[in-house]
């Protein structure tokens, strides 16, 4: 006895639903890594907060180059600049929790809640922590040229033959570089003109071009132009003295005892990111951060390199949110 056909509108309904089911089971397998814990399939893209030519894209290229022979697919290094790094980290927080849209940061990811009325994000919710790298310090540097041969000189100094408060540069608003020099101003009563800038590479651009006087960048992104003698190094922001500029004296030591504002380099990941692509990132990470020919690499350009789990580096971010976020109160810093 042959089966009674189903109705046209019956069949059609089972097709849509069908469709319906196979189109969510797609989604459900490119959101999450596949049932046997491959991880990655696809190629990841690094979001970099800042412009290329700075100490943080420099680090993060070179990150990538290993992250590709360590994870086996390619590493895509994307520059998303402004806002202090808010444009990038806002537009990896509304990316896929998957693995495969991954955030370079610095401190001042830390800096920013405290400085920026409105970050677009929240970085209590929507982003995590993977790993911490490398810690890297500042450095006041001026053009060559300029008069100025050490800190307490260039305090007292003036722009061009006019009593002019000197002009510092930093690589943005809200940077540790800018709350470096405010910290320095509110430590000293000094005036000087702050003058930020869309990255450090951009304002080491103005430093040469003797657009502003004195600037605040990474050590990592001046290094080699102190070296070249384009600029001339007047101070470090560590506590201790660079070992790839031992002549150099610290801010500390300089008349302010107590003054320290070394930066931290990191990787995050969009919140809701499974444990396993944590761990996985993490774990291939941090064997990169071991060669030797990288830590040496680095060292050459002003990183120490360093290593973190996930939750440790977590912990650094959450201190460091609370400890910039009073020296920004402090210092009445705020911009939309």
């Amino acid at each position: 006895m042959s089966r009674p056909r189903a109705s046209l509108p019956a069949r059609m309904a089972a097709i849509v639903w069908a469709a319906v089911l196979l189109a969510g089971a797609a989604r459900a397998e490119e959101a999450a890594p596949s049932a046997d814990g491959a991880y990655p399939t696809r190629p990841i893209v690094l979001v970099v907060t800042f412009p290329p030519g700075g100490g943080t894209d420099m680090l993060a290229r070179r990150l990538a180059v290993h992250m590709e022979s360590a994870l086996g697919q390619p590493v895509v290094v994307e520059n998303r600049a402004g806002a202090s790094g808010n444009i990038g980290a806002q537009m990896v927080a509304r990316s896929r929790p998957d693995g495969y849209t991954l955030l370079m940061v610095n401190s001042s990811y830390a800096i920013n809640p405290g400085v920026y009325r409105n970050l677009g994000f929240s970085p209590d919710k929507d982003l995590v922590g993977v790993i911490n790298i490398a810690f890297v310090p500042s450095v006041l540097v001026t053009p060559a040229d300029s008069p100025w041969k050490s800190l307490p000189q260039a305090l007292e100094g003036r722009s061009g033959q006019q009593e002019i408060p000197l002009s510092y540069a930093s690589c943005g608003n809200g940077t540790p570089q800018h709350l470096a020099g405010e910290q320095l101003m509110g430590r000293t009563g000094g005036a000087w003109l702050h003058v930020p800038y869309r990255g450090c590479g951009p304002a080491l651009a103005g430093l040469l071009a003797h657009t502003v006087d004195v600037g605040f960048v990474t050590a990592s992104g001046a290094l080699p132009l102190i070296h070249a003698g384009a600029l001339r190094a007047l101070a470090v922001t560590s506590p201790r003295r660079s070992p790839l500029l031992p002549d150099v004296p610290t801010v500390a030591e300089q008349g302010l005892p107590g003054y320290e504002l070394d930066q931290w380099h990191g990787i995050l990941a969009p919140a809701g990111t499974p444990e396993a692509v944590i761990e996985r990132l993490n774990s291939a990470i941090a064997a990169i951060m071991g060669k030797p020919k990288l830590v040496t690499d680095l060292r050459a350009l002003g990183y120490d390199t360093t290593t973190s789990t996930a939750q440790e580096f977590q912990s650094l971010i959450q201190r460091d949110i609370a400890r910039f976020g009073r020296l920004s109160m402090k210092m009445a810093l705020g911009v939309d």
